[in-house]
């Protein structure tokens, strides 16, 4: 996401493109594979810490990172609502030979209700949301955490605005400050709220200095 410039497309494009599953499909239809394949870095910094048990990975994309965590012994779900992504991964986990530690749901996080499933591990990476509804995905998911297991939220900082990497309206990004009136203090314990620097490819070619907004919480 970058500030809007004269050739992309108005508003209510942007938001199709972004957070309708029928252009994720498209998307995704429209390449071998859009993503690295590799765990997000915060991930495997911040799961190392964390003994392996039940995990859900909202927004799964084509599966990295919730293969990354079946490969260190983790039972994950993966939410998804793109039908190419979720049958993508599929494939990339029985590659790895991973399929039976991995599940492939259909759901629209923005939406979604945990009911009474809990997971030892809940992480949502890159996920962003138009009109401040972040917040309420993240009280949803901070319901779906088990007693003594973590939740960890991780996206693009608006720091990120002058990489010319981020396109749509900057409000769509956010700060793990902005995140944590989501949690019940009484319920979880916060154990990082921070911008994290990292060097990683930039869109146009090369590299660029990105930050992530990184939420950790355990809930007690």
């Amino acid at each position: 996401m970058s500030a809007p410039h004269p050739d992309q497309p108005d508003d209510a494009e942007m938001r199709r493109l972004f957070f309708e599953s029928p252009a994720w499909d498209e998307r995704y239809a429209a390449a071998d594979r859009i993503w690295s394949g590799r765990v997000n870095p915060v991930l495997a910094t911040e799961a190392v810490s964390l003994a392996p048990g039940r995990a859900l990975d909202v927004g799964s994309g084509e599966g990295g990172d919730a293969i990354w965590l079946a490969t260190q012994g983790w039972e994950v779900v993966g939410l998804e609502f793109s039908r190419v992504a979720r049958e993508r991964a599929a494939q990339h986990a029985a590659d790895t030979g991973v399929d039976g530690r991995t599940t492939w749901r259909d759901a629209d996080v923005r939406t979604w209700e945990p009911g009474e499933e809990r997971w030892d591990l809940v992480t949502s990476h890159f996920f962003h949301q138009p009109d401040q509804r972040l917040p309420d995905v993240v009280r949803r998911l901070a319901g779906a955490v088990a007693p003594g297991g973590t939740l960890l939220v991780v996206g693009h900082h608006p720091a990120d605005l002058g990489t010319g990497a981020r396109h749509g309206d900057p409000t769509w990004l956010f700060t793990a400050e902005e995140l944590v009136p989501a949690l019940d203090p009484d319920a979880f314990e916060l154990e990082a709220v921070e911008a994290r620097t990292r060097t990683g490819p930039h869109p146009e070619g090369g590299t660029a200095e990105f930050t992530d907004a990184v939420l950790r919480a355990r809930r007690r």
